[in-house]
């Protein structure tokens, strides 16, 4: 069967019964070393879905160069590791650090994300991926998720946001983001795209992804979050990386908006 061939026949199985198994094939994805904790959530943001709930929409909803790369699927936002135990040794809970992460040691400065790190100096080829993977830099993104969630775990950033890209691709490369791209512009049922993520990552992977919604009723699909075993990055899609994350917030039906302006 060829390539087209066969990513077309996966998407008639999602969209006529979402049915069919479907892992394609993985692209490599560098491990990182876990510093003490159990798993990553990989964020990854529909960029129009964001930009649409944002009462003061950021520079990369305004500017069309940096809205490109949503038409290829999801965007990142960040890779955030779960509550370390160095941190649970001392007390923190699993609220305190998702809310405060890394700037429990070292405070965030005050002002915008651009004063929360130094700029990066990756090589051009990651500075150019990262630039089109996570349109959030224009504000800054990449400084303040690096300083909130990898800063104080020896994750090298270079290291971190090549992972991060990596992770990306491979969802952006599957069956689930060609269902979500199918809809684009409509209405579906949240379940739906529970079913389109198992039958894409496997059987009762679904509780690894946590959908996010915003807007009147948290109908407007803003972000999806995946668990993934911090020890088995490299093993990133396949069903035994995945792990459980809470239940997200979106209504029984969601919208998936296009970019719009």
């Amino acid at each position: 069967m060829g390539v087209t061939h066969g990513k077309s026949a996966v998407k008639a199985c999602l969209v006529l019964v979402l049915g069919c198994l479907f892992v394609g094939p993985a692209a490599a994805v560098e491990p990182l070393e876990a510093e003490g904790f159990d798993h990553y959530t990989l964020a990854l943001t529909w960029h129009p879905g964001f930009c649409q709930t944002q009462g003061s929409p950021p520079r990369e909803c305004r500017e069309p160069s940096l809205r490109e790369s949503a038409d290829e699927g999801f965007v990142l936002h960040g890779l955030w590791p779960s509550l370390p135990e160095r941190f649970a040794d001392k007390g923190v809970t699993r609220q305190r650090w998702w809310s405060q992460g890394c700037f429990l040691e070292r405070p965030r400065a005050d002002g915008g994300f651009c004063r929360a790190h130094a700029p990066f100096d990756f090589e051009d080829s990651l500075d150019d991926e990262l630039d089109h993977a996570m349109p959030g830099r224009a504000s800054c993104l990449d400084r303040y998720e690096y300083a909130k969630h990898a800063a104080c775990l020896s994750l090298p950033a270079e290291d971190y946001y090549e992972t991060a890209v990596d992770l990306l691709d491979v969802v952006n490369a599957s069956a689930f983001v060609d269902y979500v791209m199918i809809h684009r512009g409509s209405d579906v049922p949240r379940n739906a795209l529970i079913q389109a993520f198992e039958a894409a990552f496997g059987e009762n992977t679904g509780r690894a992804l946590s959908l996010q919604c915003n807007g009147r009723g948290n109908r407007v699909l803003t972000e999806v979050r995946i668990g993934i075993d911090a020890e088995r990055l490299a093993g990133f899609p396949q069903a035994d990386s995945l792990v459980s994350l809470r239940r997200g917030r979106c209504a029984p039906r969601v919208s998936i908006p296009v970019m719009s302006g």
